[in-house]
């Protein structure tokens, strides 16, 4: 942030920052349809003032974080549907300027700063929209997954988000792809992925994923998101015992995702209940994923005291 606001590391050190809750169904509650292989990125160009609303709409509910619009925002993606390169690194970025903008507006109206942007990059699978996100084993060895990530993260960190999300991350290859594809660009990130249990969804055992990023000056935490509720309680345990850094945690309401239907299932689970057990573990990014809206993340807030 620009000024004397303290950097998001500092934020940090200072104790638990309350991240925003999913986008896509604060974006669906305000009627878009998310059904298409870019989801909320194809807001970026056909509505962006929604994505700035979705935005707002956390800050004002005491999110101190706001993570973009960008998570299946890749070259690959907007180029199957025509967009070339030049067009596709134009709405990487304005998904970061939107989110800045938002952050403006609550501002203004009185929402207490500092407010930080998150610049969200997906996983792989996430581009190629099956479902594969949610199983990893790509196939693609750790140097093409660090080819396929990096040319966007260049994007993102050119924008100047004060933290760069990878998030979601199925499988500790593609973590260690990550890790190598953020060095060098100058923006801090935490590396964030989606369990089962206690092993990543390609199974291998969350100790092994989270051990790299130990070493990795770049990385300012580190934990899972897009999860059931009680499989975040151990992840964030393990995640502050292996690495020594702060802890990101954000799961899901505690719906299921079918990939076949394109729709979620079940009852929800996410309370605030955690929260604070949470934070004693090591947590200080906190918030939820899919599912979780401003109203949920509003009790989350008052529980860090936000």
């Amino acid at each position: 942030m620009a000024g004397t606001s303290p950097s998001i590391v500092e934020a940090l050190a200072a104790g638990p920052v309350v991240l925003d809750g999913g986008l896509s169904n604060q974006l669906e509650a305000a009627g878009h349809d998310l059904s298409d292989a870019l989801w909320s990125a194809r807001l970026l160009a056909e509505d962006p003032e929604a994505v700035v609303d979705a935005h707002l709409a956390y800050y004002k509910a005491g999110a101190q974080v706001a993570i973009t619009a960008s998570y299946q925002a890749t070259f690959e993606g907007f180029a199957r549907r025509g967009t070339g390169a030049a067009r596709a690194a134009e709405l990487m970025a304005r998904s970061v300027e939107l989110a800045r903008a938002a952050a403006g507006q609550a501002e203004a109206v009185g929402v207490r700063g500092p407010l930080y942007v998150a610049a969200s990059a997906g996983p792989y699978g996430a581009m190629l929209a099956d479902g594969s996100e949610y199983r990893g084993r790509y196939g693609l060895s750790v140097d093409a997954l660090e080819r396929f990530h990096r040319p966007r993260l260049e994007v993102l960190a050119a924008a100047g988000p004060d933290v760069l999300a990878l998030e979601t991350v199925p499988d500790a290859e593609e973590g260690r792809a990550l890790l190598r594809a953020v060095r060098g660009l100058g923006v801090p990130a935490y590396l964030s992925y989606s369990v089962a249990g206690d092993r990543t969804r390609a199974g291998q055992p969350l100790a092994e994923a989270f051990a790299p990023a130990a070493e990795a000056d770049e990385v300012i935490a580190v934990g899972v998101n897009c999860c059931a509720p009680g499989d975040a309680d151990r992840a964030v345990r393990l995640a502050a015992q292996i690495t020594g850094k702060p802890v990101v945690v954000y799961p899901n309401s505690g719906e299921r995702w079918d990939a076949g239907a394109r729709a979620w299932c079940g009852s929800p689970a996410f309370t605030a209940d955690r929260v604070a057990a949470w934070a004693a573990a090591g947590a200080r990014l906190i918030g939820g994923c899919c599912r979780v809206g401003p109203d949920a993340i509003a009790e989350l807030a008052a529980v860090l005291g936000r």
